[in-house]
């Protein structure tokens, strides 16, 4: 008999330590309060379910014997590669742990424990469903928005930012980034506080292009990053909640985009672009078409799209495109937002229909 207690012991601490690092994770890592305690809940449901065991499971204990210590510390089963993973593997080990559980507890002839177990079972089902769908909330606005604005002040007719952003807050763009390589970081930081009160005004998202303490510092709702900018784990870590967007090239860098926690992805550059310097070669329609098909992120279309092209965007099914020099440089800026937003009406109104 004591064999079960031993297996219940094992399983009941099992499932209420993997909890804990979610909990600890959604409180101190995303901010989220709510999450975090339906984490802390369902673990004193698990103790309370296990209180009338207690004892026997304690002498049932033998942690210095128990086989699995040794195949453990010999493999890299539990090896992290991002936040992602770290949520999906505590998922797991709360699921598995309170089966085994439930099954001791009938070996041990506790029906009704072992149905409170059932039933903390399913509960952790839903919450590994709230975990995805916290992380997916992020940037789910991204999937059918339209355009998505970038500042270039060099390209904007000798306009400054201020006036280009609120134009095209004015013509409906509802998701800016701030990108300006070449100023000062005070500029910048200068900047960015009036167009974080414009944008929240406005009831449009605010990202900032690679500069996380910027982000940071001016209240954005997110930072945008590239392949070789800081790895996306450690971006995640100073942003906690906040949007993490990050450029992909190609499908392996789409796909570890996902593995790793991105909230969306920038799908490009589909066609040659000058607006910066260091740009990689495009990388064509098939590369988003794969990521239509194949990725479950948000993603924003980008590089070299024109008015003239912007059609054979959305018609493959792009529901959020970039245009920079197109927009900002445009003398009517919101006559022209009109026009590409017409365009993409109607090209993805075509394509749905091919």
């Amino acid at each position: 008999m004591f064999e079960t207690y031993r297996l219940l012991d094992a399983n009941l601490n099992r499932a209420c330590e993997g909890l804990r690092v979610l909990e600890d994770y959604a409180r101190l890592c995303r901010g989220e309060q709510a999450l975090s305690a339906k984490c802390r809940d369902l673990r004193h449901k698990i103790r309370e379910a296990g209180k009338p065991v207690a004892a026997d499971c304690l002498l049932g204990r033998d942690a210095d014997h128990d086989v699995g210590r040794k195949t453990s510390a010999a493999t890299r089963l539990d090896t992290r590669e991002s936040a992602a993973d770290l949520v999906e593997a505590n998922c797991k080990r709360v699921q598995e742990a309170l089966r085994a559980a439930e099954e001791g507890m009938k070996l041990s002839g506790e029906y009704p424990l072992a149905k409170e177990l059932e039933d903390c079972r399913f509960q952790s089902y839903s919450l590994e469903k709230s975990f995805l769908a916290s992380r997916r909330s992020r940037a789910e606005f991204l999937r059918n928005i339209g355009l998505y604005g970038i500042t270039a002040e060099k390209f904007s007719r000798g306009r400054d930012n201020f006036e280009v952003v609120e134009k095209m807050l004015d013509a409906g763009i509802r998701v800016i980034q701030y990108r300006e390589k070449e100023k000062s970081g005070k500029e910048k930081y200068t900047q960015c506080v009036r167009l974080r009160e414009m944008t929240a005004n406005a009831g449009a998202k605010f990202i900032i292009d690679d500069d996380i303490a910027l982000a940071l510092a001016c209240g954005a709702d997110g930072v945008h990053i590239g392949q070789d900018d800081m790895p996306i784990e450690k971006a995640r870590e100073l942003m906690g909640d906040r949007i993490i967007g990050l450029s992909t090239h190609s499908p392996a860098q789409a796909e570890e985009a996902v593995r790793k926690g991105a909230d969306y992805i920038g799908v490009g550059p589909l066609y040659e672009t000058h607006t910066k310097s260091d740009v990689c070669a495009p990388v064509g329609l098939s590369y988003l078409e794969y990521v239509v098909s194949h990725i479950p992120l948000p993603f924003v279309a980008i590089g070299g799209i024109k008015e003239h092209n912007i059609a054979q965007v959305a018609r493959r099914g792009a529901g959020c495109i970039c245009l920079v020099t197109d927009i900002v440089g445009a003398e009517d800026i919101p006559a022209k937002v009109h026009a590409l937003q017409a365009n993409m009406k109607a090209a993805s109104a075509a394509g749905k229909e091919a």
